[in-house]
């Protein structure tokens, strides 16, 4: 049995889980959960490999939806069909995931801009063979830094960053601690570390989330998040690239809207730092949205 850390926001009723990003900690809903925690006991969890969980041996999709199940068992479980799901960027990923494959368990899943790259074909306006030979360059510079021990300067680096994108100082810090180890000499390690990294990108790379978001038949909310960050110096090219991303991401779920019932798509005024730069504006979409899904029962 492997259950993962769980931070217990309280509320009553059946289990909420929260689920965070790659590289991220259930630090990152501190301030989103208290707000979620209205007929719900709301349960933000680690994913393996990251924050205060153990590594999963091999991360992949399969492994942690088992560890949920375990965490679930583990803080009181839940009757069927009472669970909701909440996961931003990976976690909606695993959110997904969780439903399509324990439809008896999951009242419904919401997947906060966690659609990955796509596809080559979904670039608008680009030719394949070019947007192939970019993100097999995004592949690359993420495998290079999976996992890797950084100085001690990182998180008043990350901190910055954070802050300039409008997030309070002390949440951004909170928030970054959380996602790393500190080592003895001040330095900082990344999580999940290498081997699991590694692994877990390869997951992330190998899923097709548009036919895992076919396969949820439950209620299923899909957010986007309407802002970016400005260009990265040194890749230029990376605009042109979300700019076309984006336009086919759009269509493509405009169109999974209009031929599934059980599917909402909407957006949030924020980058996809969304659970940072606005907690309380994320709380309020998948809190509306459980509501009007639990009125339908």
């Amino acid at each position: 049995m492997t259950a993962l850390h769980v931070r217990d926001h309280g509320g009553d009723g059946p289990p909420l889980l929260l689920l965070h990003g790659a590289g991220r900690s259930s630090a990152d809903w501190a301030d989103a959960a208290p707000h979620l925690a209205r007929g719900h006991r709301v349960l933000a969890v680690d994913l393996p490999g990251h924050g205060r969980s153990a590594p999963a041996s091999p991360w992949d999709f399969a492994t942690v939806c088992a560890d949920l199940d375990d965490t679930l068992a583990a803080t009181g479980g839940a009757g069927a069909g009472e669970v909701v799901v909440a996961g931003h960027s990976l976690g909606g990923m695993v959110a997904a995931e969780y439903a399509a494959t324990r439809p008896e368990r999951v009242a419904a899943v919401v997947n906060l801009d966690g659609f990955g790259w796509g596809r080559p074909d979904q670039y608008v306006g680009l030719a394949e063979e070019e947007v192939a030979r970019r993100l097999a360059e995004i592949g690359a510079m993420s495998r290079a830094s999976a996992g890797a021990r950084m100085p001690a300067g990182y998180v008043t680096g990350q901190v910055a960053y954070s802050v300039g994108l409008g997030v309070p100082e002390a949440r951004a810090e909170a928030a970054c601690r959380a996602s790393a180890r500190e080592l003895p000499d001040g330095g900082w390690q990344l999580l999940p570390e290498r081997p699991g990294a590694v692994e877990m990108l390869d997951a992330m790379d190998g899923l097709d989330v548009f036919a895992l978001f076919r396969r949820v038949r439950c209620p299923l909310l899909l957010v986007r998040a309407q802002d970016r960050v400005g260009p990265t110096p040194g890749l230029e090219w990376l605009e042109d690239l979300l700019d076309a991303y984006g336009q086919g991401l759009g269509r493509d779920l405009g169109e999974l809207a209009a031929r599934r019932p059980n599917v909402t798509v909407e957006s949030v005024a924020a980058t996809h730092a969304m659970l940072l730069q606005a907690p309380e504006r994320v709380a309020g979409l998948v809190g509306d949205f459980i509501d009007r899904t639990a009125a339908r029962r």
